[in-house]
């Protein structure tokens, strides 16, 4: 009876977090004063629809708005805008960039991408920024590691009249203020991954936890397992690891995360390169019985899951928010947007409905190795 009861629960728990309607979170840092800014209540969000698959804009935090209408693009040439994300080093921002690009195609404007190697090099970055700056660019579509560092220059960009749309976010006060923001909820994706660790286990698992690099994301990504699990005690998190978002520190905090806490069955993480490297030492070890987690819906993820070495993952669709990126960024630089976040939906997705995804090559970036045949059809 008990047992009836404490799934009855989690099933509760999993509908009201899918139904819940997308709220940016107040927790931020400060806006800069005297920033080019709106307050959000002289800007009407009704009459504007934004691009399939996203949900309409909802404001951003009081004073985070940058408006569009002083965005300098006046449509007399192709606009050019530059797609930044934090490293090459990962298909994730290359399948965002994908969809940035084969749009971009479509609509005949010009866009490049700029970025450093390494997820770790923020010097390298906030030096890439200072260069786009000098280029004639009119829009920066954005995704950083430290948005701290990136706030003063992103600041210059708005007061040049060069429109910042945030990508892979759902910050609602970036330390600047911004034209927009397009993004899942990290918190709200791997809440509901958590309620479904929860469900998976009973409400009773030792829990590690293999974070990114300090900032946003991770707190935001770490944060939605541990709000899951703060009403289930019995989910104890043993251990906390920091890595560097990629799958080398991934695999090396893994070995060093089992080795110290066998007695560990559930692994959590804040990207899906820290999962695939984590499935690789836990494998490495003779430990594939702990059950992994991941966050984004990246390519060799996915075929991970389907091939059975980690579990399951928040599948955020990257190629698609990169579309909505630009779609986002054209309706700024004409006028239109009324700014705000804009959210991209999430799923979870498993083994049970991991082929849906792999069989449809177009979404993907890069494409799967092989062909996967699509279940539900």
């Amino acid at each position: 009876m008990k047992q009836k009861i404490v799934v009855i629960l989690i099933l509760l728990a999993i509908l009201v977090a899918a139904c819940t309607t997308a709220t940016p979170t107040e927790e931020a840092a400060p806006v800069e004063e005297g920033a080019p800014a709106e307050e959000m209540e002289e800007i009407s969000f009704e009459g504007y629809e934004a691009p399939a698959p996203a949900f309409n804009p909802v404001p951003l935090a009081a004073g985070a708005q940058a408006s569009c209408a002083a965005v300098a693009f006046d449509g007399s040439k192709p606009a050019k805008i530059a797609y930044m994300p934090p490293a090459t080093e990962f298909n994730y921002y290359q399948a965002i960039g994908a969809g940035i690009a084969d749009l971009a195609a479509e609509l005949g404007v010009e866009t490049f991408m700029l970025a450093p190697q390494s997820g770790s090099d923020i010097e390298g970055q906030m030096g890439m920024i200072q260069d786009v700056l000098t280029q004639g660019v009119d829009a920066i579509i954005l995704s950083t590691h430290d948005e701290g560092a990136a706030a003063p220059l992103v600041r210059q960009a708005i007061d040049a009249g060069i429109a910042v749309i945030i990508v892979n976010n759902d910050i609602p006060n970036f330390p600047t203020p911004v034209n927009g923001v397009v993004g899942y909820s990290q918190r709200k994706g791997t809440y509901k991954e958590g309620m479904y660790a929860i469900g998976k286990f009973g409400g009773e698992a030792k829990v590690g936890v293999l974070e990114g690099l300090p900032g946003w994301h991770s707190t935001e990504r770490i944060g939605g397992y541990l709000d899951a699990f703060a009403d289930f005690p019995g989910m104890e998190v043993v251990a906390s690891l920091p890595t560097e978002w990629n799958v080398e520190t991934g695999n090396t905090a893994m070995m060093d995360l089992l080795q110290a806490n066998p007695e560990i069955e559930v692994v959590i993480t804040a990207n899906d390169y820290i999962s695939i490297g984590a499935a690789r030492a836990a494998e490495a070890l003779g430990r594939e019985d702990v059950v992994i987690f991941g966050n984004d819906g990246d390519t060799t993820g996915l075929e991970d899951i389907a091939a059975g070495r980690w579990h399951a993952t928040v599948n955020t669709t990257p190629y698609l928010m990169g579309q909505v990126a630009l779609h986002v960024t054209m309706d700024c630089l004409n006028k239109v947007y009324p700014g705000g976040w804009t959210e991209t939906p999430t799923v979870i997705v498993d083994a049970t409905n991991v082929n849906d995804y792999l069989c449809k090559p177009e979404n993907l970036y890069p494409e799967p190795s092989q062909e996967y045949p699509c279940v539900s059809e």
